[in-house]
C-alpha cells in the first residue's frame, strides 16, 4: 500500500505519505515510540525490534506508517484474527501474543488493531484519523469482514467511583461526555459493541477498553 495526501493544520498543507512499513523501518518506528511515549514511560513498553520483524514479515498489509520528508511520524498495526478469538473475553496481550502476532491467522475475517500512534508534533494534522481510514481499506481490499479494536478510556478514573465502564461508554455515545480516544474512535466511524475488563494495564482506563468495530459495509454483518 502507498499513498500520498495534504493534510492541514491551521491552514497549512502537509503533504504525507501512507504506506507499510518494512523491516529497513525499524529504527524509525522505535523513535516513534520513544517521542509519543517519553519517561515515565517503561521503554520496555515500546515496540521492539523483535516484534517489528514480526509485524513486517508477517503480516505487511498491517503494518502502515505515515511519513513526512523521509521522517516517519505515525503507525498503525494490526493482525487477523478469527471470530472464535473474539467471541469471549480477551486482553490485548491474549488477542496480540504480547505485540508480537505471531497468534496472527491468515484465514481470519477480522482486522484487530494493535496498536495506533502518531508523534506529538503532528497531532494536530489528524493524521490518526488518516490511518484508521486507511485500515478500513485493508478490511475492504482483503474481503473482511470487520475491523476491531480495545479503545483506552483515559478519562474513566474521574468517574469510576460514579459510573460503571459500560455507563462511562454510554455517556460518550450519548454526548454527555467526552473521551480523548473514544471520541477520537467515534469520529472515525468505529461503533462500540462491548467492554472488556481487565485489557490492558492502564490506571487511567482502570484497566478497561472498549471495544469498538468497524464493519465492512460490502460484506454481510455479525457481531461479536
Amino acid at each position: 500500500m502507498y499513498k500520498q495526501m495534504f493534510v492541514y493544520a491551521a491552514g497549512k498543507p502537509l503533504l504525507v505519505t501512507l504506506r507499510n512499513y518494512t523491516k529497513a523501518d525499524i529504527e524509525g518506528m522505535i523513535a516513534i515510540q520513544k517521542e509519543s511515549f517519553p519517561p515515565p514511560f517503561p521503554p520496555e513498553l515500546w515496540w521492539n525490534e523483535a516484534q517489528l520483524r514480526e509485524h513486517a514479515q508477517r503480516f505487511p498489509e498491517g503494518a502502515l506508517c505515515a511519513e513526512v520528508d523521509g521522517q516517519l511520524i505515525g503507525s498503525m498495526t494490526a493482525l487477523l484474527v478469527g471470530h472464535e478469538a473474539v467471541s469471549s473475553t480477551h486482553s490485548w496481550e491474549q488477542i496480540t501474543d504480547s505485540g508480537y502476532i505471531r497468534n496472527h491467522n491468515p484465514e481470519g475475517d477480522t482486522l484487530y488493531v494493535v496498536d495506533l500512534c502518531v508523534i506529538p508534533a503532528y497531532r494536530q494534522y489528524g493524521i490518526g484519523k488518516w490511518l484508521m481510514l486507511t485500515m478500513y481499506e485493508v478490511v475492504v481490499h482483503l474481503h473482511l469482514t470487520r475491523l476491531l479494536g480495545g479503545g483506552r478510556m483515559p478519562g474513566y478514573k474521574r468517574y469510576a467511583d460514579q459510573l460503571t465502564a459500560q455507563e462511562y461508554l454510554e455517556r460518550i455515545i450519548s454526548g454527555e461526555l467526552k473521551d480523548p480516544v473514544l471520541s477520537f474512535l467515534l469520529r472515525c466511524g468505529r461503533m462500540p459493541v462491548g467492554v472488556a475488563e481487565h485489557y490492558l494495564e492502564d490506571e487511567d482506563s482502570c484497566d478497561y477498553a472498549a471495544l469498538m468495530e468497524w464493519r465492512n459495509p460490502f460484506i454481510g454483518q455479525q457481531t461479536i
